[in-house]
């Protein structure tokens, strides 16, 4: 499912090699506070869209996220249902992709799932605060625990502050 851009190269010494060539994240809490997008992300998003596809699985609690991330070059995937079950359908969607290819940000429950099978095959799992907390099992789960979503971005931005914080 990797189809646009030329990817994000890594070298992390003691944690190896990524070549990212997908972003996939949560919106609610993570890209978003009060389903409005943080201050920052929207200009970050459109520079990442020119170098990796990015995918944003969510269940759009605030039913925000269409207006909220429109103009940026993006797919969106809404989550099935009211209720459970969004952690197993955003790690099914997840599994569509190769995740050792990708970049995964969550900050939820159900974000737990992805970021623990992007952490099992190799892609990178970051676990966000932006501003509405962040579930323990997404932290557990998860590489590193960044605080807000535009300095999670930077970090594929600026690739050598990434390898600055997992390196061995």
């Amino acid at each position: 499912m990797i189809k646009s851009g030329t990817g994000i190269a890594i070298d992390i010494p003691g944690f190896g090699r990524r070549e990212i060539c997908a972003l996939l994240t949560d919106f609610t809490g993570t890209l978003s506070r009060g389903g409005k997008l943080a201050p920052g992300v929207k200009d970050r998003l459109v520079r990442l869209s020119a170098v990796i596809d990015i995918h944003v699985l969510t269940a759009d609690t605030f039913g925000s996220a269409e207006k909220e991330l429109a103009g940026i070059a993006l797919t969106l995937h809404r989550l099935e249902g009211e209720g459970g079950g969004h952690d197993v359908q955003k790690r099914n969607l997840g599994r569509q992709f190769a995740l050792r290819s990708c970049l995964v940000l969550g900050n939820g429950n159900n974000d737990r799932l992805l970021l623990a099978s992007a952490r099992e095959e190799g892609g990178v799992a970051i676990a966000v605060d932006n501003g509405e907390g962040c579930a323990t099992d997404a932290l557990l789960n998860a590489h590193l625990f960044v605080t807000g979503a535009a300095n999670a971005l930077d970090l594929l931005i600026e690739p050598k502050a990434l390898k600055a914080t997992l390196r061995s």
